[in-house]
């Protein structure tokens, strides 16, 4: 059975779902709502999608069986409680919410509405990410000590001046790392596990008339006991890749986007060589390093289809509520760290 979607929010991001729907197994685009007619129209017209001309109309559409959102970053609870109320299976596109608070209020509807609950973090999909995590949970790194994420990127004020709600607590909910750096948060949690504290410090050095940072350092302590550094930025010209790193006495990896630029073990095997050699030259596009724009929608399709298994299976999705949530409490606990000036310890 295919799982009929309809979006919320016709920015950017959106088209990345569109083409990740259109390529998916079982999913397909019904239509879309935004607050703008004008761009809603246009999306439409370009997707061979239907308007709706509000979010009540497309909620009460037997036709539509999810809804994928795409709003600004702090608009997604509206819509998601509303999905929930009227039975909607939801994708939520990162970060689910820009508090732990607000993630908490989705993840009870859908929980209260027994629907299917997603969220956006399509780098997990990817097969040099799933190596490197089938490494660490089959012990090849030893005792891990290091596990580092680097997201060193570039965004131009006219990006921050192109809409009103960028680069807002309100809407943005962050800077660097809720709204960039966020993909790479997400990665480094799910391999190495949960974070016991943080210390931080935040600065806003090069952009104008933003309230967040575009500068980020975080120095971190695995429950596992491994140590870490988070780096975020939006203004290291003209951007890189970004980078995962995982160290320890047994070997080391290196995560560029979809790169594997080191997989070097103490004991090797004779898969290694073949992985080195399949997995350098994966990255196809710019990563969004230095244009928002400049990324693939692969992955996008990918976790399309597992949400649209996990429905069909009656199970929970592999990125639902609770792990999108995980990188939100880490950043909030980043923020207050930088704020304060204190140590901050996690649950």
């Amino acid at each position: 059975m295919t799982i009929r979607f309809g979006m919320v929010g016709c920015g950017m991001i959106s088209n990345f779902h569109a083409r990740a729907i259109k390529d998916s197994k079982d999913a397909q685009l019904i239509g879309a709502f935004s607050r703008s007619v004008e761009k809603t129209t246009e999306f439409a017209e370009k997707h061979g999608c239907r308007v709706f001309k509000s979010l009540d109309e497309m909620l009460h559409d037997p036709e539509i069986d999810a809804i994928t959102i795409c709003s600004p970053s702090g608009a997604h609870l509206e819509p998601a409680l509303a999905a929930a109320a009227n039975g909607k299976h939801i994708i939520v596109e990162k970060p689910l919410e820009i508090t732990t608070e607000r993630c908490d209020m989705i993840i009870r509807a859908a929980e209260s509405a027994n629907v299917k609950l997603g969220v956006t973090f399509q780098s997990r999909f990817h097969e040099s990410a799933q190596l490197m995590k089938a490494a660490i949970d089959g012990g090849r790194f030893g005792t891990i000590t290091l596990g580092d994420a680097y997201v060193k990127w570039f965004r131009s004020q006219q990006y921050y001046d192109s809409g009103a709600w960028r680069g807002t607590w309100a809407l943005d909910g962050g800077g660097a790392l809720m709204n960039q750096a966020i993909h790479s948060v997400d990665l480094l949690l799910w391999l190495m596990g949960p974070v016991a504290e943080v210390n931080a410090r935040t600065a806003t050095m090069t952009h104008e008339r933003i309230e967040v940072e575009d500068v980020a350092v975080a120095n971190l302590l695995f429950k596992n006991g491994s140590l870490g550094v988070i780096e975020a930025t939006t203004t290291a010209f003209p951007g890189s890749l970004k980078r995962i790193e995982i160290s320890g006495s047994g070997g080391m990896a290196i995560l560029e986007e979809e790169d594997l630029k080191q997989w070097t073990f103490a004991e090797e095997t004779p898969e290694d060589e073949a992985i080195r050699a399949r997995m350098a030259g994966k990255t196809k596009t710019g990563g969004g390093a230095g244009d928002p724009a400049a990324i693939g929608h692969h992955g996008h399709t990918m976790l399309f289809n597992e949400f649209t298994a996990a429905i069909h299976e009656n199970r929970v999705p592999l990125i639902d509520g609770k792990e999108g949530r995980r990188s939100v409490e880490l950043i909030q606990a980043i923020y207050q760290s930088a704020k304060t000036g204190q140590t901050i310890k996690l649950n």
